[in-house]
């Protein structure tokens, strides 16, 4: 893989249990073997069995449910992998992730896709390695034909190869990046134009989310994502922007719109001081890390940022 700019990012089409296993545990024994830190991030019932069949070697991973810990799948990155990497600097790390699995909400799946095209970026000049498992006898064909395009490698049974799909990870993300289902009539909204009227919008958002049932605690992860939000729209922009709350099934959704125009593809998704274009952009991380599904849209002239907790 010498000559590839970035991180050994590799995609795994596997079908069936055996080749998951011998797969995923050969690429981890290699790691351990050489001494690297590792990290398993799969959903649970495959973390039970790579932890079984690890046995006592086991101890020398670290393992985290991606099905908990990845929900939001914007929160992968800056909650998951790099956070690990940056546990460990100036060593390379070796991580298993499996981001996309059968029962992904459709709602998720394009996240999905620009997280792993983003995970060329976000990990450039990083010494790691990242095997990314796709059952390919249970999802569609067209994620796992996504997987060709969002990795530069492939593991076959006959090894590693090039893949002949992947495609510019920017131009990637940026098919991502689509229109938003219209804000219901039903929602109440707020608009906000000043610094001094956030503390109002707060206690809309949180009076509004309790009304709809959202717990105490997700009031208060809501409100902070909101805190940020609003404060990278008034410091972008320093236009106007408007709130929306409302409920949808077993969720609170809560849609932000701003005047700006989001131009980098990593800003959510790394601190706002590794973003390539300085501008404010942690309120986006927040959001990522606190809410259940953060939805994005942006475009010239305006951007709509649209969170998910569920309320039960």
């Amino acid at each position: 893989m010498a000559g590839h700019p970035g991180p050994d990012h590799v995609g795994f089409p596997y079908r069936g249990v055996a080749e998951y296993v011998s797969g995923t545990l050969a690429f981890v024994h290699t790691a351990l073997t050489a001494g690297q830190p590792v990290l398993v991030a799969v959903p649970s019932a495959k973390l039970e069995i790579l932890r079984d069949c690890l046995g006592s070697r086991g101890g020398r991973v670290h393992f985290a449910d991606m099905a908990v810990e990845g929900r939001n799948p914007g929160r992968i990155l800056p909650g998951v992998l790099l956070a690990f990497a940056d546990r460990h600097p100036g060593r390379r790390v070796s991580i298993v992730a499996e981001p996309v699995w059968p029962g992904r909400g459709e709602l998720e799946y394009p996240a999905c896709v620009a997280h792993e095209a983003l995970v060329n970026l976000a990990f450039a000049g990083r010494d790691a390695a990242l095997l990314c498992p796709y059952d390919a006898a249970l999802l569609d064909p067209h994620v796992v034909h996504d997987a060709h395009r969002t990795h530069p490698f492939l593991q076959r049974r006959g090894g590693l190869r090039p893949s002949p799909a992947y495609a510019d990870p920017r131009l990637t993300a940026a098919g991502c990046n689509q229109p938003l289902s219209p804000v219901p009539g039903y929602a109440a909204t707020m608009a906000f134009a000043a610094p001094d009227q956030v503390p109002a919008l707060l206690k809309f958002v949180a009076e509004r989310a309790d009304a709809l049932g959202l717990k105490p605690r997700l009031q208060d992860a809501l409100t902070a994502a909101v805190a940020e939000l609003a404060a990278d729209a008034l410091a972008c922009t320093g236009q106007p922007g408007r709130i929306a709350v409302w409920a949808e099934r077993d969720q609170v959704l809560c849609q932000l719109d701003d005047t700006g125009h989001r131009t980098d593809p990593l800003v959510g998704r790394v601190p706002s001081t590794q973003a390539g274009d300085g501008r404010p952009g942690d309120g986006l991380l927040t959001a990522n890390l606190l809410c259940d599904l953060v939805r994005l849209y942006t475009r010239p002239g305006g951007t709509s940022v649209r969170l998910h907790l569920t309320a039960g």
